[in-house]
């Protein structure tokens, strides 16, 4: 009996030995996945502070928006004379250079019009002589009439002697003053005709002597401005769009036949919320993707802040003096330039949507000081 209780007491501590051997390692797993996770646990509310903190000072330091479009200068190609069309040697979407033509229009009219008026001025040339000639003629009238005065003025005294003498009637008295008041408006109306040849041939007045050829040389001048536009040409370097003109067209002046786009001289106009523009200025560096190209980013500058809202200046702006009065957040339009070397190859188009991003360069002291409640 002793030796089965002795058997039975080392089979216990055998037993006991080997439950604490099975619970220390199980003690020790559980311990090591607690302080494992308590370490993810710092890590990823480190992180998130990290993250939010890099987010807030994001969102207070770079300025964004997705409502914003690419715009360029747009130059609406129209005749200055109306005409038919000999030629167009281009078509959409092609790169011209400024001074290329555009379109050309029969020019027979208009080269008779520069001939016609090129006979006039020589005509007027040669015609001068003959008016001095004219002149001069008219001034020897004048010398005639007033001889025919001072010849009738003095018939009129000798009659007038010899009437108080009796020795003539009245009635020849009569006839002398009457003469003198002949002679004396032929000699008015010699002088006239003086003045009326020196004004045709501009020796009067301001104008000077040479008043007529002057005139006709401005219409053969405007006579050869209206043959050089007969040939139209592209006034700066872009591409051409919207060409709505075929060979044969009668065209009118002010007629629009195509636009020439810029690309050379983009620039991006950025509908910001009013409440973003607290700390954007003009000379902010600004980056910015287009949805056709999601991979490229561009840069640029802010340009200018426009002097109202979009609102404000539409075609029927909002009266806001009602009695259903609703706040909205307007939307003030800035000028984004692209830079030169930001898009060499021209890819952006006008009306591409774009989202700028405006980095405003604010410090964290900065940002921090706007939280202050004193």
């Amino acid at each position: 009996m002793a030796v089965e209780e002795s058997k039975e007491n080392q089979g216990a501590g055998e037993t006991a030995r080997t439950a604490t051997d099975t619970a220390g390692p199980a003690g020790k797993q559980r311990g090591g996945k607690r302080t494992r996770a308590g370490i993810i646990l710092l890590a990823v509310i480190a992180i998130g502070l990290f993250m939010g903190t890099h987010w807030f000072l994001r969102s207070k330091t770079l300025i964004t928006t997705d409502n914003a479009f690419v715009e360029a200068h747009i130059h609406a190609i129209s005749p200055r004379v109306s005409g038919t069309v000999t030629a167009v040697p281009v078509m959409d979407n092609q790169f011209v250079k400024k001074g290329e033509t555009l379109v050309e229009l029969d020019p027979t009219d208009y080269e008779v019009r520069v001939r016609s008026a090129a006979a006039d001025l020589d005509m007027a040339r040669n015609e001068t002589s003959g008016d001095y000639a004219q002149v001069e003629a008219a001034r020897a009238a004048v010398s005639h009439a007033r001889a025919r005065l001072d010849q009738a003025e003095l018939d009129l005294r000798r009659g007038s002697v010899l009437f108080t003498k009796e020795v003539i009637p009245r009635e020849q008295l009569d006839r002398l003053e009457t003469a003198r008041r002949v002679t004396a408006a032929q000699l008015r109306e010699a002088e006239e005709g003086v003045r009326k040849a020196q004004a045709e041939l501009g020796l009067a007045g301001t104008g000077g002597k040479e008043a007529r050829v002057a005139q006709r040389e401005a219409k053969l001048r405007e006579a050869s401005l209206s043959l050089s536009y007969t040939r139209i040409v592209a006034p700066v370097d872009g591409y051409v769009t919207r060409k709505s003109v075929e060979t044969g067209s009668t065209v009118q002046a002010g007629q629009p036949l195509m636009a020439v786009v810029a690309l050379n001289d983009t620039w991006v106009t950025a509908n910001y919320k009013e409440s973003q523009l607290a700390h954007m200025k003009p000379g902010q560096k600004v980056t910015f993707t287009v949805d056709a190209y999601p991979s490229r980013t561009f840069t640029g500058r802010v340009d200018s802040i426009m002097a109202g809202t979009g609102a404000a200046f539409s075609l029927l702006p909002s009266e806001n003096a009602t009695g259903n009065y609703v706040k909205v957040v307007q939307r003030v339009p800035v000028k984004i330039v692209v830079d030169t070397g930001s898009d060499p190859r021209h890819l952006l188009r006008v009306g591409m949507s774009v989202i700028p991003t405006v980095n405003t360069g604010r410090k964290l002291g900065e940002i921090l000081r706007d939280f202050r409640p004193f």
